[in-house]
């Protein structure tokens, strides 16, 4: 399925990057226009359609996780550069704080990564002025590194903090409506903070901003199995029509 609906979106992509670029010659005003619409369409099903994937791959236990040690200051580094075109609004800035005393994490560097990528896009969206404020500490004790994302936003009320995390959940309010979302990313970032055995928070107060943290161990730890699996024993005997499933669900620890 991966293959199947991704390899459209990237034709349509790649053909609309080629118009714009004018490589088979000079657009009019209102044909790049509409080209640019066509792009951002692509590029917003392509979002969708990732995290649907990402959502798919958690849920059924498929997805991988690839620790590798890294820098904290290296990949604030990478998230400074990839998300400052999302910086449309002068009266807006984003402040990666500067890290220090936080050893390397060896865990999953492209899913932390895509945890902070949501939470971030999510703050630039619904914070019209002011900052969106990006730090990480390291707690000795517990050996876990917290990265949160503060924002001087729109914040949001008590009562909705749990439901933002359910799937294609989105809140009403006036800049939802200027504002296209999947609802899928702040899901999504919960379980990939659950997978890397760690936890995602929210709080924030209506009109003055939240601030989302996502707590991870600094290493990955494997998930071990700490109970027995059960083993299906099918019998050889075909039962009557009045017991059809007993048969053959008996049922031996291993």
């Amino acid at each position: 399925m991966s293959h199947e609906f991704r390899t459209p979106l990237n034709s349509i992509m790649a053909l609309s990057h080629l118009l714009l670029d004018r490589a088979d010659g000079p657009l009019t005003p209102e044909q790049a226009k509409q080209v640019t619409f066509i792009r951002q369409g692509a590029n917003a099903l392509t979002e969708l359609v990732n995290d649907l994937l990402d959502l798919a791959k958690v849920e059924a236990g498929k997805i991988i996780v690839r620790p590798v040690e890294f820098e904290v200051e290296n990949m604030f580094g990478a998230l400074r550069g990839m998300l400052r075109p999302l910086l449309v609004n002068e009266s807006l800035a984003l402040v990666f704080e500067p890290v220090d005393g936080i050893p390397p994490l060896y865990t999953d560097e492209g899913k932390v990564s895509q945890i902070l990528r949501n939470f971030i896009s999510n703050a630039l969206k619904y914070t019209e002025r002011g900052e969106v404020r990006v730090r990480a500490a390291h707690d000795p004790e517990a050996d876990t590194v917290s990265f949160e994302v503060a924002d001087t936003g729109i914040g949001i009320a008590a009562e909705e903090q749990e439901r933002i995390f359910e799937e294609f959940v989105q809140l009403e309010n006036p800049l939802q409506h200027r504002i296209k979302g999947t609802g899928l990313g702040l899901p999504l970032s919960r379980r990939l903070a659950e997978l890397l055995g760690g936890h995602v928070t929210v709080h924030g107060t209506v009109g003055v901003g939240s601030t989302f943290a996502a707590v991870v161990p600094r290493t990955y730890v494997p998930r071990t199995k700490t109970a027995p699996e059960d083993e299906v024993v099918v019998s050889a005997e075909r039962p009557g029509r009045d017991a059809p499933f007993s048969w053959w669900r008996t049922i031996r620890a291993r």
